[in-house]
């Protein structure tokens, strides 16, 4: 494959991967604002956040299983489809009877899209660098955090300016069609488990590897700790700073830094080395967040940022390198888990949020009734305070994932020494 290829595909995915995270951006700087619009509780709104979540990993694990069989290419083109058919739904929920499911059905289908852009990008990246897959994979995903960065001052600034939310979703187009039409033109590789001779039956086997199902338990950890805070940090945060979703584009700007230079630091720690770094950062980051007003805030939102920042490209990159029998498959099989996990958590902690937020009201209080458009001025005053005492108790709970993760990497990495990269064998 000539450079021009190789580069102007790893172009195309980044963009891919962008609108993945515009998608992620828009929807937390939103999301309040569509349950107040269309009379939408913290648990509807969970649901909704939460289908996106398990969307992606029905199509990411799907994805990793026939990308083999029909190829990166057609992956794609199908992730365009169902890129576009979930924005336009998403703009015109509100022409429809029921807007929950009209934004239920909207949001799968991005999900979908976004778990069907990693399921042919992750094993696009490491054909392409074979390598320098975790620095590249890295490079790649700096994308996802500068896509909630755009999102995220999109809507700052847009709602400052008057601009409505449909407006801001629809700016998810420009990137979407820029990637639709670069991949329907170029070629692709095969993947890099094909290229290198082994067999499916020899892939799947090495699924079965302790290690890896040890990675899978790991992903569930780093993508709840980075994920669940990162799309309901708005909410969650809302009422505690004037500026909470300026704390998700500072938390997201240190990832697009930080990924940016991952090169230097993951050759000096090795991905297990950076992992453990990432879980102790990313603890004491989550407690300053849950813990702290003012602008202490956002030095908890800087270091958070810069905890997580290599998660989820740094366990796909563990596993490209120290498991590479598993293929595309196997780095789907992470990708899935992780969303998966989210998906879960979020739909649980929406409903343990209104039952916080219940608990903080008056008693007898119907948290619907206070959460209406009809809401009265005394019930949304009620309402801001409780938010305001519940979002940090749900940081706080979190809390705990990150430091579990403390004692498996370093578990991992006390494991990992001295341990070289295995190398291909042909079936």
């Amino acid at each position: 494959m000539q450079a021009v290829n190789r580069n102007q595909l790893f172009v195309a995915s980044c963009l891919a991967l962008l609108v993945t995270s515009l998608s992620f951006g828009i929807r937390a700087g939103i999301l309040a604002r569509l349950g107040v619009e269309f009379g939408l509780d913290k648990a509807e709104l969970g649901i909704i956040a939460a289908t996106a979540f398990w969307g992606f990993p029905l199509a990411i694990i799907i994805g990793g299983m026939v990308v083999d069989i029909i190829g990166m290419k057609r992956l794609l083109e199908l992730a365009f489809v169902f890129h576009l058919a979930g924005i336009l739904l998403t703009i015109f929920a509100g022409s429809f009877s029921n807007p929950f499911w009209s934004l239920f059905i909207s949001t799968l289908l991005i999900g979908i899209a976004n778990g069907t852009v990693e399921a042919a990008c992750n094993p696009l990246v490491t054909a392409l660098y074979t390598d320098n897959k975790t620095t590249k994979l890295n490079h790649f995903h700096l994308w996802f955090p500068g896509g909630i960065v755009i999102g995220t001052l999109l809507v700052y600034f847009f709602d400052r300016a008057g601009v409505g939310w449909q407006i801001q979703v629809a700016m998810m187009i420009i990137p979407t069609l820029i990637y639709g039409y670069l991949f329907f033109k170029l070629k692709f590789p095969v993947t890099e488990r094909v290229s290198r001779g082994v067999s499916t039956s020899e892939m799947y086997k090495s699924l079965a590897n302790p290690l890896f199902i040890f990675m899978i338990i790991c992903m569930f950890g780093t993508a709840i700790t980075e994920l669940f805070t990162g799309q309901w940090i708005d909410v969650l945060l809302k009422n505690v700073s004037n500026n909470a979703l300026l704390i998700l584009t500072v938390s997201t700007g240190v990832m697009v830094i930080g990924r940016a230079f991952a090169g230097p630091i993951v050759h000096r720690l090795a991905p297990q080395g950076v992992l453990l770094m990432s879980s102790i950062i990313a603890t004491i980051g989550l407690y300053l967040l849950g813990n702290t007003s003012g602008n202490m805030i956002f030095i908890g939102a800087l270091i958070f940022g810069a905890g997580v920042c290599y998660f989820w490209p740094t366990m796909l990159g563990f596993v490209s390198e120290y498991l590479p029998k598993t293929g595309a498959v196997g780095l789907n099989l992470m990708g899935g888990a992780g969303m998966f996990a989210v998906s879960l958590y979020m739909m649980f902690m929406g409903a343990v949020y209104d039952r916080h937020i219940a608990s903080k009201l008056p008693a007898g209080a119907d948290l619907k009734v206070y959460n209406s458009p009809e809401a009265t001025d005394e019930m949304k005053t009620a309402l801001a305070e409780a938010n305001k005492l519940a979002g940090p108790e749900i940081i706080n709970t979190t809390l705990v994932i990150p430091i579990i993760l403390i004692v498996a990497f370093a578990g991992l990495y006390l494991y990992m020494r001295n341990k070289k990269k295995p190398v291909f064998q042909t079936a």
